[in-house]
């Protein structure tokens, strides 16, 4: 072979390759391809970056999908150290506007209508509870 046609031939591989990472990034799967019609109702980040990082969630979702509910939590965004809290209320259902950071994130008056909350702490240990204050 000639110099020439090796390099046509790096060439092709290459952007073989490249057009292959392209797809295969853009087809991931995401919170979009899951069942439920899940929307984030509200949502809070503390700005310290250079600490624990905490996210908190509290999503609406059309049915008591259990599986989906724990598969959109494990598709949230979630630091090293930090903690990342979903919540999850029907639709049709109140829900917080707003959450905060604390024992409490959301005011009381939403709590029975809480379906399940998603957690992964600072270890990255995951906990799925369902109907978590209805005790």
């Amino acid at each position: 072979m000639s110099s020439k046609s090796i390099k046509y031939l790096l060439l092709a591989i290459t952007a073989v390759l490249v057009i292959y990472f392209i797809y295969d990034s853009f087809s991931q799967p995401s919170v979009d391809d899951l069942d439920g019609d899940f929307k984030e109702a509200a949502f809070y980040r503390n700005e310290n970056n250079t600490g624990p990082i905490v996210r908190i969630y509290a999503v609406t979702v059309a049915d008591t999908l259990w599986q989906e509910m724990e598969q959109y939590g494990n598709y949230m965004p979630h630091t090293k150290y930090g903690t990342t809290r979903v919540y999850f209320f029907l639709n049709n259902q109140p829900a917080p506007d707003q959450v905060q950071p604390g024992q409490q994130n959301f005011d009381p008056q939403f709590a029975p209508y809480t379906l399940a909350r998603y957690e992964k702490d600072a270890m990255g240990q995951v906990s799925f509870v369902r109907h978590p204050f209805s005790r």
